[in-house]
């Protein structure tokens, strides 16, 4: 089936289990009658909206269709699209948009405004209690990119277009110069895109995104695992990158990366330990960037939002330095702060490498990581020896550094505590494993009635 040629309906059966699909409100019409509109009106109002079951799953799906109405969001489009999520909510089943649409049908004036107002709302009350998923297939421009980004995960054809302001409606700015609509400026400058590509493509990402989240916020995503509780991973042995770390210790080195375009220096996505999902965010380069630390704040705020545990993979040296990143460094890091030490699920953090500031906050123990791990050759330290043994000073410069050098191991550190162990590449899975499987259940803010004597 040739992408191009997708219509509404096509794009649904896409993804959603053969046979499985079932329409809502496919009599809904229009209200208004000014400017002509009662000759307009047709059955769905420009938008079809139903449930499947994706991968098995109870999904609900909405798919804008441009062949009706443009799929233009009047006041009863939107209801059409409201009630779906009210469903969602009261059934805490995933909700997942296909949108396509030239934006707000003017000839319903206030009343398409008020939709998608509702809308927002609605999306609004929906966030951190079922996943929200946006597919993007054709224009989704002013208000309704707005609507896109409330979503915990957008997906992007190559050819779909995402704007506030269209490219030649910016000053100085035209389309041909850069086209701030095109999937790949969403995805790898605004960070509102998770992934692009075909539309076969991106259905199959969501396909597999769908298999990995939790339905809603009260119920855990994990199937039984499959892989060997007791694999070794000496495959790490010198390896920094963490994207390739979390794929390798992950259940059949399953690795979901999600804004891969965006702030690359920082990977986040989703792995499977012994069938359960978790969240990883980790260093790619080893200088923290204000991008890379918003990314994983907002990653870190969705996992804490749905029960997903938290593995960090720390290999960081400080922050990047720069005239641009100065200008929003502090408040990136504070929101990445505010993130990971206000998550209460399960945290553990495996440090590879960490200095400075840039080591407190990438989960330090201090921080509110419940287990901490560092590889045995790891160095946990304040700042170069040598230059800290310029600022320290005294007679011997050298023993000074050999000193200031010495208490910054990671051995040194486990001896106060800030480490629970000290590990090796070769055993990272099986720490991993055994400290999710001791941290299941964890509770925070316990009240207590009663107190012993």
């Amino acid at each position: 089936m040739a992408d191009e040629k997708m219509n509404a309906r096509e794009r649904i059966l896409l993804l959603a289990d053969e046979g499985s699909f079932v329409e809502l409100g496919s009599r809904v019409e229009m209200r208004a009658t000014d400017f002509g509109s009662s000759l307009q009106k047709e059955a769905g109002d420009g938008v079809i909206t139903g449930y499947a079951t994706v991968g098995g799953r109870l999904v609900y799906i909405y798919s804008q269709d441009p062949e009706v109405l443009h799929g233009s969001i009047g006041e009863m489009h939107a209801r059409k699209i409201a009630h779906l999520y009210e469903l969602a909510m009261k059934m805490g089943a995933p909700i997942v948009g296909m949108l396509d649409s030239s934006g707000l049908r003017l000839e319903e004036v206030t009343d398409a405004l008020e939709g998608f107002g509702f809308l927002y709302r609605t999306k609004s009350r929906c966030s951190g209690v079922v996943p929200q998923i946006s597919m993007i297939f054709g224009k989704c421009g002013g208000g309704l990119a707005v609507l896109a980004a409330l979503s915990d995960f957008v997906y992007m054809t190559d050819d779909a277009k995402l704007f506030v302001n269209a490219p030649n409606t910016l000053p100085g700015n035209t389309k041909d110069k850069l086209d701030t609509a095109s999937a790949e400026f969403q995805a790898a400058e605004s960070g509102i895109v998770d992934g692009r590509g075909t539309a076969i493509e991106i259905a199959g990402m969501v396909r597999d995104l769908l298999s990995v989240l939790p339905s809603n916020n009260e119920w855990p995503a994990e199937e039984e695992g499959t892989d060997d509780l007791n694999r070794l991973t000496p495959e790490l042995s010198g390896q920094t990158d963490a994207g390739y770390i979390a794929q390798i210790v992950s259940d059949g080195h399953f690795l979901l990366e999600v804004k891969e375009e965006f702030a690359p220096e920082m990977a986040a996505g989703f792995i499977l330990l012994d069938g359960a999902t978790v969240g990883f965010i980790g260093n790619r380069k080893d200088t923290l960037t204000a991008k890379g630390l918003r990314k994983a704040a907002a990653f870190v705020n969705f996992c804490d939002a749905f029960e997903i545990p938290v593995l960090t993979l720390t290999n960081v040296s400080g922050y990047e330095a720069g005239v641009e990143e100065e200008k929003q460094l502090a408040k990136a890091s504070s929101e990445f702060a505010l993130a990971l030490g206000g998550a209460t699920v399960p945290k553990i953090n495996v440090i590879l490498n960490a200095t400075g500031s840039g080591y407190v906050l990438m989960n330090s123990k201090a921080l509110g990581a419940d287990v901490v791990y560092a590889y045995e050759d790891a160095k946990i330290s304040v700042m170069n020896a040598d230059s800290a043994s310029k600022i320290i000073g005294g007679d011997d410069l050298q023993k000074t550094a050999e000193l200031f050098d010495e208490k910054q191991s990671a051995l040194s550190a486990a001896r106060r505590g800030y480490v629970d162990e000290l590990i090796t590449p070769e055993t990272l899975r099986k720490h991993v494993l055994a400290a999710f499987e001791m941290l299941y259940g964890k509770r925070e803010g316990i009240f207590r009635k009663h107190q012993g004597k």
